[in-house]
């Protein structure tokens, strides 16, 4: 059949099939990991199904060098995945001068498809020896790719590496003991969220995500949190999920009120948010340990009310965030290895605490795909069990380098970020 029997001019058809591809992406948008908790912001891919076994030689795809350093998790989008770093151009003095940068790779065959710096600069302050000056994650709509280097600025590009706006004036964060910047933005629906909570003036932004102008900026009282945001869909009304030192909080995504609070987090939280079935669920453990599943319907300051659904001070998590896959809630006590899984309505305990084979020190978040969690340790290990009440593990893995960002599933495919490459991991 030949195309002009319509009379379509070939260019025009040609564009039309790809919007039509675009939109149907858009459709679907639990196919995509666009943000570093993946679709809904639990840590799960309903649909990706990735290998369970792999090593050097088994099961990959491609690695590709990533110069300098970053500890952003990958964001994919249909055929592209994006990554961030901080690379070294000089010295600076008593920090070096650094160079912030976004890459663009081909998601199938690991080459590079675009590269942008988005700014050269030296760091006002130090950051822990543990920590990069590219922690946070990209995020996308698949319109726009939002690159976030903290006091250095937001960077939004098009699909195609061309810089559409930046933000530079946010300030300059001073963290707790110079531990460094790490919070990732969040987009929702016509805003990109970004969290600013250090030893200054706290605040949690809305920016138009089209042109970076602000909508709405709340203070917050509230010291150093690394906490990324999440929104949720709470009875039709929107709200912004924070934790944070003094207070977990939600705000109205539409103006930025207060809607709820809840006193109980430990010192400089980490661990960002989850959600399922009207509940979210909020913790920390660095010197305490608290966790709360709190209904979404309150006002004001909830604590000891019928919204706190339940709460442990058992091995609840410090760095890595929990999981939310199914009815269960799967978290680390601490930086550590140990693991237990709970009953996310109850709070009743499924297993754990229990050690994970070849898992000691984390700050990768537990990631859930195809019947599955992927547990990641610092060293570069990465145990594969059952996604269930149950615990039964199926795999443990190495790349040979360390890993502290969370891997991505996206398809027959997951995308790790080690200390020194990207990894793609599939069985085709």
């Amino acid at each position: 059949m030949k195309f002009n029997h319509f009379r379509f001019p070939l260019p025009i058809l040609a564009v039309s099939i790809f919007l039509l591809s675009l939109n149907a992406l858009r459709a679907d948008e639990n196919i995509q990991w666009a943000h570093w908790r993946g679709h809904g912001g639990n840590g799960v891919s309903t649909t990706a199904t990735p290998p369970t076994e792999w090593s050097e030689t088994e099961n990959l795809k491609w690695k590709v060098e990533i110069p300098g350093q970053g500890s952003g998790s990958p964001v994919i989008w249909g055929n592209q995945v994006f990554v961030t770093s901080a690379i070294s151009v000089g010295s600076g003095g008593r920090l070096p001068k650094l160079s912030f940068q976004i890459f663009c790779f081909d998601r199938e065959k690991g080459t590079l498809l675009w590269n942008k710096t988005a700014v050269e600069s030296t760091p006002h302050e130090g950051t822990h020896k543990t920590n990069s000056y590219a922690s946070a994650s990209t995020c996308t709509d698949g319109d726009r790719v939002y690159a976030h280097f903290g006091s250095r600025g937001l960077f939004c590009y098009d699909m195609k590496g061309e810089l559409l706006w930046s933000r530079t004036d946010f300030g300059k964060m001073k963290t707790r003991a110079s531990f460094g910047e790490g919070s990732s933005p969040t987009l929702a629906d016509d805003k990109i969220i970004v969290p600013w909570d250090h030893e200054g003036a706290s605040a949690l932004y809305a920016l138009d995500k089209k042109n970076g102008e602000t909508l709405w900026k709340i203070g917050r009282d509230e010291p150093t949190c690394w906490a990324t945001p999440l929104i949720v869909d709470a009875s039709g009304r929107k709200q912004v999920i924070m934790n944070g030192q003094n207070n977990a909080c939600a705000y109205n995504l539409e103006d930025g009120v207060e809607l709820w609070r809840c006193g109980g987090q430990t010192e400089r939280p980490v661990a960002s948010a989850v959600f399922a079935d009207g509940i979210a669920h909020i913790g920390s453990g660095f010197r305490g340990s608290f966790m709360g599943a709190f209904r979404l319907t309150g006002t004001g300051d909830i604590e000891g009310s019928e919204n706190v659904v339940w709460t442990t001070d058992d091995d609840t998590p410090d760095i890595a965030s929990p999981l939310l896959s199914d009815g269960r809630i799967y978290f680390y006590k601490g930086k550590t290895g140990i693991l237990t899984c709970l009953d996310a309505a109850t709070g009743k305990v499924n297993f754990g605490p229990e050690r994970i084979p070849r898992i000691s020190s984390t700050y990768a978040s537990p990631m859930a795909a195809g019947g599955h969690v992927y547990l990641t340790d610092r060293g570069g290990s990465i145990t594969v069990i059952k996604d269930a009440g149950t615990l039964e593990v199926v795999a443990t893995n190495s790349l040979g380098e360390g890993i502290d960002a969370t891997p991505a599933p996206v398809g027959s495919d997951l995308f790790i970020r080690g200390s020194k490459h990207l990894f793609c991991i599939s069985e085709n």
